[in-house]
């Protein structure tokens, strides 16, 4: 075997939990934290990674295995004592902890793979682990992450000069990459640290509390009040009241409204004033929907927001009840409050939905995307149509 094996990110059951949010990429793919999980193991290990997916996202995330091949759970969250255990394996060994493989070092190839073959072979792991396996999950460990990838980013590194207009609390815990820009803002890193990425800005008047992860070439509009955990990825707009959030990139919350315990994926848009509620008023547990078992299941938590998938989007003044899930490229309008499940290219809102039709919605994506100077490629083409299909079950209410 050769001492630098190539690294595979496979997907596992968490892909179906995860679920819409999954439906347009591999879970290592998602963010948490500042970076996304395949972009962590790719720091700490050194290497490229590749993705071992679902077949209809395998034309965008393809996986070349070669001779020696490290497999590694997507929904696993990297820390110094798992890395040290995943690389300690040798040929045909696995690591699984509680029924979850966690690695698996092999030759076979990639079409070989198979997750419930090596499950009950290997080592049991002794230590504690995160997984990523349910979409709050996201939000929940999204503090822990971004403290952990602050250090990844930032050590032995120095922090561009803020002006001397903001005003900043534990300023050694903010860190701003070159481009930054922000005038007459407070960042309270007093609770975790602040990180601004290459090209972001800050405008007047707003309000930061860490953690907090602001992406490359995204901006924070004027007067934001923005609570940590929470993350702005890249090329994305955010303004009003958001706290312990993700917005995984390419999208725009820009005006006044809340967003709360939330998870909003790419190329999606909440129109003015939009709301969520992330806390019942019986303060009893949030239940969300789950594609997996087709119904309801609990977040063994008090709140959760909203659950939306790439490409949707609402109009003002929108209403979103606690743990409400919202799957690819939904369009919503309309007073009222939304059902808790929205699916997948619905077109309406409270007051009922019709499709959206498919070449409609592929026309919106691609001038959407062809706007930040990004291309809707056959690629993207064939997972959206997949999507249309896999899920028309659910908007026909079967």
């Amino acid at each position: 075997m050769m001492n630098n094996p190539q690294i595979h990110l496979f997907d596992d059951h968490s892909w179906d939990n995860l679920l819409p949010l999954t439906f347009t990429r591999p879970v290592s793919h998602l963010r948490v934290g500042i970076i996304t999980i395949a972009e962590k193991w790719e720091h700490d290990l050194g290497s490229k990674a590749s993705t071992l997916t679902r077949k209809h996202l395998s034309g965008k995330f393809p996986c070349q295995t070669g001779e020696d091949n490290l497999f590694i759970n997507g929904s696993l969250l990297p820390d110094r004592e798992v890395v040290k255990a995943i690389l300690a394996l040798k040929n045909a060994e696995s690591l699984e902890i509680d029924g979850t493989l966690l690695a698996v070092r092999s030759s076979e190839r990639a079409e070989q793979f198979e997750v419930n073959r090596w499950l009950g072979k290997g080592g049991n792991y002794k230590g504690d682990v995160s997984l990523v396996d349910f979409p709050w999950k996201i939000f929940e460990l999204n503090g822990q992450e971004i403290k952990a990838d602050f250090l990844r980013l930032t050590a032995g590194r120095e922090s561009s000069k803020l002006s001397d207009t903001v005003q900043v609390i534990d300023g050694e815990r903010v860190f701003a990459e070159p481009g930054f820009k922000g005038e007459y803002i407070t960042l309270n890193a007093s609770l975790g640290p602040i990180y601004l990425g290459r090209d972001s800005e800050i405008m007047e008047g707003s309000v930061i509390r860490g953690p907090f992860g602001l992406c490359e070439r995204s901006t924070v509009k004027m007067s934001a009040k923005i609570y940590g955990p929470t993350t702005i990825g890249p090329d994305s707009q955010a303004g009003g009241e958001i706290k312990n959030s993700v917005i995984q990139g390419s999208s725009n919350k820009s005006h006044d409204g809340y967003l709360g315990n939330s998870v909003i994926g790419e190329w999606c848009n909440l129109g003015a004033d939009t709301n969520n509620s992330n806390l019942k008023n019986n303060y009893s547990e949030v239940n969300i929907w789950n594609y997996a078992s087709r119904g309801y299941m609990g977040t063994g938590s008090q709140f959760c927001g909203l659950i939306m998938g790439d490409h949707s989007k609402c109009g003002i003044n929108t209403m979103f009840n606690t743990g409400t899930v919202v799957g690819v490229s939904a369009n919503i309008f309309g007073s009222g409050f939304l059902p808790k499940f929205v699916p997948s290219f619905s077109w309406g809102g409270a007051g009922g939905f019709t499709h959206y039709q498919l070449e409609k919605m592929l026309e919106t994506a691609a001038e959407v995307m062809s706007r930040r100077e990004t291309r809707l490629t056959d690629a993207d083409r064939a997972i959206l149509e997949f999507i249309f299909s896999y899920t028309e079950e659910f908007r026909n209410g079967t």
